[in-house]
């Protein structure tokens, strides 16, 4: 099972942060504007079997952005199925205590799927539900080959319904190098996901806690 290396930052200025990317070369994944709207539901046993195991189940349903608002939704849409889960004990040896604590460390199987509807269906019929819903729009950046420091690095700016973030997921030298190219220290890593950001708000917002949606635009006249 791969492991997976991460932490947040949180962005206050995604203006700044577009220049910052621009002057080191960072260019997107896929060509285009490589902006992608994900749609991501989490599954789980009616008990929270998954989450009580610090397990996670999630459908992700990607689409590329349309050119402009009047062309037609680009193609490429695709799903794709994830679980992760705590590293075990073989990982946990392997990796360093600062590894195990300053960033956040998971194994993970990723999967693409030919029909989320479908594996929705089935999931169902295991009596699991998708218990939660979150979007976002990601666009992924690389840094150019000349960047040796940077290999195996992924730099994913994500426009939230709670504000903008940027995840750097790789080799933890890669990760501390690209947050001070960009402007971060290590006190500013956030290794909390995106549900228990959103809960946070919540709470600081006084309102309850439902799924982390776009609010719906109103149709124009």
């Amino acid at each position: 099972m791969a492991q997976e290396i991460e932490i947040k930052l949180r962005i206050s200025d995604p203006k700044a942060l577009t220049r910052r990317l621009k002057r080191l070369g960072a260019r997107p994944v896929g060509g285009g504007s490589g902006r992608v709207h994900e749609l991501n539901v989490i599954f789980d046993t009616p008990d929270g079997g998954l989450a009580k195991h610090g397990q996670l189940l999630r459908i992700r349903t990607e689409t590329p952005e349309a050119k402009s608002e009047r062309s037609k939704p680009a193609t490429g849409q695709r799903a794709l199925l994830t679980f992760k889960r705590p590293p075990g004990e073989r990982a946990s040896a392997s990796g360093s205590a600062e590894e195990n604590h300053r960033y956040k460390v998971r194994e993970e199987i990723e999967v693409e799927v030919a029909d989320a509807r479908v594996l929705t269906v089935i999931f169902e019929g295991l009596g699991m539900r998708g218990w939660f819903r979150y979007e976002k729009y990601r666009t992924t950046f690389q840094l150019p080959a000349s960047a040796k420091w940077a290999k195996g690095l992924l730099i994913d700016l994500d426009e939230t319904p709670i504000g903008t973030f940027v995840e750097l997921e790789g080799p933890p030298l890669a990760i501390d190098r690209a947050a001070q190219e960009l402007g971060y220290s290590r006190r500013d890593y956030v290794l909390k996901n995106y549900l228990v950001l959103y809960v946070e708000e919540c709470r600081r917002q006084g309102r309850e806690a439902k799924d982390m949606v776009f609010a719906a635009k109103k149709p124009s006249r």
